[in-house]
């Protein structure tokens, strides 16, 4: 486990961090901002639990939990036999994701427009968290252009977004308070 007993170290002071395998690299590396952007989605999340109860927050403290484990995975490069596994993230996780997603789309009428951020507090902040799980997905996977990344950190950041998406349709109260899309409307 980790034990903190300092905050600062003047380690990153000259614009550099380590890695979980000690390396040194750049703060403004694709690695460090895939996980820097995993920890931003993670504190969105955050704030759309102070809307949200019952299975809805358990399923977002155990997203939370995930988005640690994905920023460790990405945090530790791939290497071979290393002498001590580090933590990743699991095909299990994604496809937890996945049944809960189906589970809550069972109750959705099929879309007939995209959906606008709102309805409630909860799913306008899960809108928001969203889109940062997006950008995160994205810079996950420039950095597997260049890099070996674990397949599943990039499954689970892709399911991530959709289930976001579904439980902030789930939350307004199945669907019925999304704010739909109306394209064209002040023309």
């Amino acid at each position: 486990m980790v034990r903190l007993t300092r905050i600062y170290t003047r380690g990153g002071d000259a614009g550099e961090t380590s890695l979980g395998d000690g390396a040194r690299v750049s703060k403004s590396s694709t690695r460090v901002a895939a996980f820097g952007t995993v920890d931003e989605a993670n504190s969105a999340v955050g704030i759309a639990r102070l809307h949200a109860t019952g299975d809805a927050d358990a399923m977002l403290g155990r997203i939370q939990n995930d988005l640690f484990d994905l920023g460790a995975d990405l945090c530790t490069p791939e290497e071979e036999n290393p002498k001590y596994p580090p933590l990743r993230i699991s095909d299990r996780q994604v496809e937890r994701l996945e049944h809960e997603i189906d589970a809550m789309n069972e109750k959705l009428a099929p879309l007939d427009s995209f959906i606008l951020p709102g309805g409630s507090p909860a799913a306008a902040y899960l809108h928001l968290a969203r889109t940062v799980a997006r950008r995160a997905e994205r810079l996950i996977v420039e950095l597997a252009a260049t890099e070996p990344v674990n397949p599943a950190a990039v499954r689970y950041a892709n399911r991530l977004s959709d289930h976001l998406f579904v439980l902030s349709r789930h939350l307004n109260e199945d669907g019925r308070r999304d704010v739909l899309w109306v394209p064209g409307s002040n023309r």
